[in-house]
């Protein structure tokens, strides 16, 4: 049985990603703050392993890996928004937690499944990026920031991973239908989003494939919103 472990599992992405993968006979480990949601999420399944730990947390991230034992992909997916205003209104606490989680995070789960897929032979790492991977949305310096530092996080264990037998890809998701992007829509009426399972499923495709193919960059985003082109 494949084996997957997805950060940010207790809701949105992670949530949507981690039951389509159950639905798919994976065996998934269930890794978020909130173990109560990972609960929920795990409820019914038996190959869900519930694993509440903080992705900031280096010493909390290796017992996951030591408990949920041989990987054959990370889907890095925690992340957080922060703060919705210009660079000069963002206040210094807030700029550390979205870093802490959005790249800390990101670095320590890729850091640990690196380790463990070199020792067994090989492995695959899919990050979470976002379209701020490329263009930001206004008031968004702190996301999108982290969003650009994953991209050079995938590149890098791309490079470093080939001879070692570890795939590493990024899927960049444009306004799938999760409580964030309701969030948004609230604020902009009329703005374009899609069911949050297009996401889920194309991560499953990225981790179906065979480590002698790999996804580099995938996009995926509801049609109608305004990516392409220019004003």
């Amino acid at each position: 049985m494949k084996s997957i472990l997805i950060t940010g599992a207790s809701s949105g992405i992670g949530r949507a990603t981690a039951e389509v993968f159950l639905n798919a006979g994976w065996r998934v480990g269930l890794v978020a703050r909130r173990g109560d949601q990972l609960e929920a999420v795990a409820a019914g399944q038996e190959n869900a392993l519930v694993l509440p730990a903080d992705v900031t947390d280096a010493e909390a991230m290796r017992g996951v890996f030591d408990r949920f034992g041989p990987i054959d992909v990370l889907f890095n997916n925690a992340g957080v928004f922060g703060p919705s205003a210009p660079i000069d209104e963002v206040p210094l606490d807030d700029w550390a937690q979205v870093l802490a989680v959005n790249l800390n995070g990101m670095f320590i789960t890729a850091r640990l499944a690196f380790a463990a897929m070199r020792a067994q032979g090989g492995g695959r790492i899919i990050n979470n990026g976002s379209l701020s991977a490329h263009v930001p949305r206004p008031g968004s310096v702190c996301y999108t920031t982290t969003k650009h530092a994953v991209t050079g996080l995938t590149k890098a264990l791309s490079l470093d991973g080939r001879a070692l037998n570890i795939a590493c890809g990024q899927i960049d998701i444009g306004n799938a239908e999760t409580p964030m992007v309701s969030m948004l829509k609230d604020q902009n009426p009329g703005m374009a989003a899609m069911d949050v399972a297009h996401a889920a499923r194309s991560v499953l495709h990225m981790a179906e494939l065979p480590l002698d193919a790999n996804v580099q960059f995938m996009t995926v985003m509801a049609t109608q919103m305004p990516y392409i082109g220019r004003g």
